[in-house]
């Protein structure tokens, strides 16, 4: 069963949404649904694996979402495209926002789980908080939330309040730039006084802790720190 992934099916045919939500459940993905882009911009689009949106929605179409997605939330979950149009223009425009496959309506649905299957396989890992659990999976190495300890294999490490409080606040929006000061008024209270420097000396003793897999904490000069796998 495939219960670690998550996937958002964003489409404005409520009987598609849910053949879509029935069939991929049943090839074992957790699968929330939105009949359209204002919906599925209020949830936490961090924690998908992959999203299925369809092009012609509404009055944000499925392209525009996914101009967001990528390029102001700088995610890089895997995007399928549906759409009733083949043009090749259609098709150059959902690869150059950035999609990873593009289907043409009507489809036949195991075509589809077939390349959900494929596209998962494939990509790159990402980092997630499986439901109903204490962990949050980061590449090669897991969260322990409940005792804030980092695993990998069979070692544990233990973090610091802010340590960890840091950790979990790049891990759950990979690719997305905090600035030090972004980062130092959720992480410290604002009554502390504490300074740009205060951010650096705790990524620093982050990366140590994560040992092999420090280059997960990333920063781009003269804007901020972000993770990625």
């Amino acid at each position: 069963m495939n219960t670690n992934y998550r996937i958002l099916a964003v489409e404005d045919e409520e009987d598609l949404n849910e053949i879509l939500k029935f069939n991929l459940e049943n090839d074992g993905y957790l699968v929330d649904t939105a009949f359209s882009a204002e919906e599925a911009l209020k949830k936490d689009l961090s924690v998908y694996d992959l999203m299925v949106l369809d092009v012609m929605m509404g009055k944000i179409s499925g392209f525009s979402l996914a101009q967001k997605i990528r390029k102001e939330m700088l995610l890089n979950v895997p995007i399928i495209f549906l759409t009733a149009r083949d043009t090749e223009n259609d098709l150059l425009t959902g690869f150059n926002i950035g999609a990873d496959d593009y289907i043409t309506k009507p489809f036949s649905i195991k075509e589809l789980q077939a390349r959900v299957k494929a596209i998962l396989k494939r990509a790159k890992p990402v980092n997630k908080v499986i439901p109903d659990s204490n962990t949050v999976v980061m590449g090669e190495i897991l969260i322990d939330c409940k005792s804030k300890q980092i695993i990998s294999g069979e070692k544990r490490t233990d973090l610091t309040r802010k340590e960890y409080d840091l950790l979990i606040l790049l891990a759950k929006s990979p690719g997305r730039i905090f600035s030090r000061e972004e980062i130092l008024s959720k992480i410290w209270e604002s009554d502390v006084i504490v300074t740009d420097r205060t951010v650096d000396v705790n990524m620093t003793r982050l990366r140590k802790k994560l040992e092999d897999h420090g280059n997960y904490l990333r920063n781009k000069a003269g804007f901020g720190y972000y993770f990625e796998i």
